[in-house]
C-alpha cells in the first residue's frame, strides 16, 4: 500500500502538509532555529504520531472488550542526542488510565497489544530506539484532570 503526503514551503521555515485523510497541518522551527514557531516541530510530530497510533489501538480495544475508562492519556518523554542527525536515542512512554471501574489485566492487555502487536509506529522507533512503556491507574476522582 502506497501513501502519499504533501508538504508545502510557505517561505521562510514554515511549511504546509497535507496528508492522505485530507486534513492539512503546519511545520515550523522554532525561533531558535530561524522560524516563528507557529506549527509542529518535526520531530516532535513524530512522538505525537507515535501515541496517537498507540492510543487508536488501546482505544479500540476499549471498545473492544467493553471496558470501563472514563479517560485515559500517553504522556511521552524523549531524548534527544547531541549529535547531528539528532535523533531520539530513548522513549518513555506512560500511559494512564482513570475511572472507578478499571480492569487493569485487560487495559495492559490492551496496551502490551498494541505496543508489541499492532502499533506500526511503535515499530519503527524500535529500529532506532530504546523503548520504556508503563501504564498508570487512576481511581481517585481527585486525579482524573490533573493540573500538570
Amino acid at each position: 500500500m502506497s501513501v502519499k503526503v504533501s508538504t508545502k514551503w510557505l517561505g521562510e521555515m514554515r511549511f504546509e502538509s497535507t496528508n492522505p485523510s485530507g486534513h492539512h497541518l503546519f511545520i515550523d522551527a522554532g525561533e531558535e532555529n530561524g522560524g516563528k514557531g507557529e506549527g509542529y516541530r518535526p520531530k516532535a510530530l513524530m512522538l505525537s504520531g507515535l501515541a496517537g497510533c498507540s492510543g487508536l489501538d488501546v482505544a479500540a480495544l476499549i471498545k473492544k472488550m467493553k471496558l470501563e475508562v472514563d479517560e485515559f492519556n500517553i504522556e511521552i518523554e524523549a531524548n534527544l542526542t547531541e549529535e547531528h542527525p539528532k535523533y531520539y536515542d530513548k522513549v518513555a512512554m506512560h500511559f494512564h488510565f482513570y475511572g472507578e471501574n478499571l480492569s487493569e489485566k485487560k487495559l495492559q492487555r490492551a496496551v502490551d497489544l498494541s505496543i508489541e502487536k499492532y502499533c506500526g509506529v511503535m515499530e519503527m522507533f524500535r529500529k532506532f530506539s530504546e523503548l520504556d512503556v508503563q501504564t498508570h491507574f487512576h481511581y481517585d476522582k481527585v486525579d482524573f484532570f490533573p493540573t500538570e
